[in-house]
C-alpha cells in the first residue's frame, strides 16, 4: 500500500526575519527542507526548458557564452520593472513548482518544509497544506542583513523590505508564527510545532 503524501508546509519570512535558521532548526529534527530560492538559481541554470525560456524571453544576454546565467543583466531588467518581475516569476515559479512537487513525491517523513522568501506575494502559498511565518522587528532585520549582507545598503534592504508584504498581514495568513525576537528563542516554538505537525494525519 501507497504511504500518503507528507503534508506539504511552507516557511517564509521577511528578509532578515531568520526563516533559514529557523528551516534549519527543522531539518536538525529529520525534516526535509526544500530551498527554492536557491532551487530557482539552480534551475535557471539547469533546465533546459527554462533556459530556453528565459532566453527567447529576455534575450541572449540573460546568459553568458559558456552558458552561465548572467544574474546582473537578469536583475537589472527585473528589479525596477514590475512586468518584468512578472514576466520572469511567470517562467520560473512555476519550474519550481513541479520541482518542488516531484522532490516532495519521494520524501516518506510526516511533513515536508518549502522554504522560501515570497510565499505570499507570489501565491504560491496556496499550493501548501500549511504555512509558517518567521517574524521579528523591523530595525533588528536590517541590523542581521547589514550584518550578514555587507554588498547591502540600508537602503537597499528597505527597498526589498518595500516589496515584500509586512509581517501582519503574513501572520494573519500563517497557519503557524515564529517569533524571531532576540529575547524569544526559536527551538521551542519549533518544538511546539514539530508536534503539532507530525500528529496530523
Amino acid at each position: 500500500m501507497q504511504s500518503p503524501r507528507p503534508i506539504l508546509v511552507g516557511i517564509t519570512g521577511g528578509i532578515g526575519a531568520g526563516k533559514s535558521t529557523a528551516a534549519k532548526i527543522f531539518q536538525t529534527l529529520g525534516i526535509p527542507v526544500y530551498y527554492a530560492d536557491d532551487r530557482a538559481k539552480w534551475l535557471m541554470a539547469n533546465s533546459e526548458e527554462l533556459v530556453r525560456q528565459i532566453r527567447a524571453q529576455f534575450g541572449k544576454e540573460s546568459y553568458f557564452e559558456d552558458g552561465r546565467l548572467n544574474r546582473e543583466f537578469l536583475a537589472d531588467k527585473v528589479f525596477s520593472d514590475q512586468e518584468q518581475t512578472k514576466l520572469i516569476n511567470g517562467l520560473v515559479h512555476p519550474a519550481v513548482k513541479r520541482d518542488f512537487e516531484a522532490w516532495a513525491a519521494v520524501q516518506d517523513t510526516p511533513y515536508v518544509l518549502k522554504e522560501a522568501a515570497l510565499l505570499f506575494e507570489t501565491g504560491a502559498y496556496k499550493d501548501l497544506d500549511q504555512v509558517i511565518n518567521v517574524f521579528a522587528p523591523v530595525d533588528l532585520r536590517i541590523s542581521r542583513v547589514l550584518a550578514r549582507d555587507s554588498h547591502r545598503s540600508k537602503g537597499q534592504v528597505e527597498a526589498i523590505m518595500e516589496r515584500q508584504m509586512s509581517d501582519s498581514q503574513k501572520n494573519k495568513l500563517a497557519d503557524f508564527t515564529l517569533s524571531n525576537k532576540e529575547n524569544q528563542l526559536l527551538i521551542p516554538q519549533v518544538l511546539e510545532i514539530h508536534k503539532a505537525l507530525s500528529k496530523k494525519d
